[in-house]
């Protein structure tokens, strides 16, 4: 190859991501090169593991098609900050469904960002007021990315957190791994300080600092990972037992006047998986169901979760379909005092 060549792999290899059928001679003229230049810079391509199609005849060209691995992607200025923000706003929010996943490809995306587009990616973000649903935290993304290059790279942190009755500390952990609850971020660590483990609200971790000292990870508590192990897995069973400790469990028994599907399509799945069956004692306490079935038919809940019974309560009305509360008893009594105060505010003078 000569000097120019990898400069022109990359260049061909940009126009071949955009979803289209490039003809030989349009390549050739838009790299300033010859049909046989192309044809070889091709075959190189497919060397490199790219599928790259090509089409015979007067109309035939190239396009890159489905393999079976991700090959590099190469984006233009436009498609990287149209990347970046995007996962920036979802990650930010915690959003049911953007797990630690999506923050590793923010992190390794902002690593690599030249710092002309890295402010441009911050300017669209301070400019912007994202309209969330209010049940969650917002993070700074900037926050996130830290944790979990420092989680990836086996790397300590230092940063200040708050805890619950905002008593302000200095913490220098091992970072392990991101959780995603759908609501809060979570990060668990062992803190070097107090030689043990703990698990961090990240929504009170701020000013993140990772110091660039490397360390072993050390297995979880009651789990064989560490270095090896299960990693994510050991990290959400550790995660779920140590806030089973800290709260209170609710064991939810619920009737919806609807069919299942419709109401998994709107309860967060941390709550469970309600099961198709008919209403309490044969009726339907709200009549005719959302899905069109017949009355008497529905779906129950039975699950347990840690949750705080405010959220739960606003959770099961944004269900958007009548239902009945069984258990436990102290979630019945907060949505007696709900709906009391509800009422009173619709009857309020005007």
């Amino acid at each position: 190859m000569t000097d120019t060549t990898p400069a022109r792999l990359l260049k061909l290899l940009s126009l071949l991501q955009t979803p289209r059928e490039w003809p030989g001679g349009e390549l050739a003229e838009r790299l300033d090169v010859t049909p046989r230049t192309i044809r070889r810079d091709i075959d190189r391509l497919r060397e490199l593991g790219y599928p790259v199609e090509a089409s015979r005849g007067s109309a035939g060209g190239y396009r890159l098609v489905a393999g079976a691995a991700l090959p590099p992607l190469v984006l233009d200025d436009e498609e990287a900050v149209a990347i970046a923000v995007g996962l920036r706003a979802g990650a930010g929010h915690a959003i049911e469904g953007v797990d630690e996943a999506s923050v590793r490809a923010l992190a390794k995306l902002e690593q690599v960002l030249p710092a002309r587009l890295r402010h441009r990616v911050s300017s669209l973000q301070n400019a912007t007021v994202p309209l969330t649903r209010g049940d969650g935290s917002t993070i700074d993304p900037r926050t996130l990315t830290t944790l979990a290059s420092a989680a990836t790279g086996q790397e300590r942190l230092r940063f200040a957190y708050r805890s619950g009755d905002g008593t302000e500390t200095r913490r220098q952990v091992e970072p392990y791994r991101l959780v995603s609850t759908g609501r809060r971020w979570y990060l668990v660590a062992y803190d070097l300080l107090r030689e043990d483990w703990r698990t961090f609200r990240v929504d009170r971790v701020s000013e993140p600092f990772a110091t660039g000292a490397r360390f072993t990870p050390r297995p979880l508590p009651g789990e064989s990972g560490g270095a090896d192990g299960g990693g994510a897995e050991d990290a959400a069973r550790y995660f779920a037992r140590s806030m089973a400790g800290r709260q209170p469990e609710l064991r939810l028994d619920v009737w919806f006047a609807a069919p299942a599907e419709f109401v998994v399509a709107r309860l967060p799945p941390t709550l469970g998986v309600p099961e198709p069956v008919p209403g309490p004692e044969g009726e339907n306490p709200g009549g005719e169901n959302p899905g069109g079935e017949n009355s008497g038919n529905g779906c129950r809940l039975r699950s347990s979760c840690t949750d705080s019974l405010e959220w739960v309560a606003l959770r099961l009305a944004l269900v958007d379909c009548e239902f009945t509360v069984q258990g436990p008893p102290e979630l019945v009594e907060h949505l007696e005092r709900l709906g009391a105060r509800l009422t009173r505010a619709a009857g309020a003078p005007r």
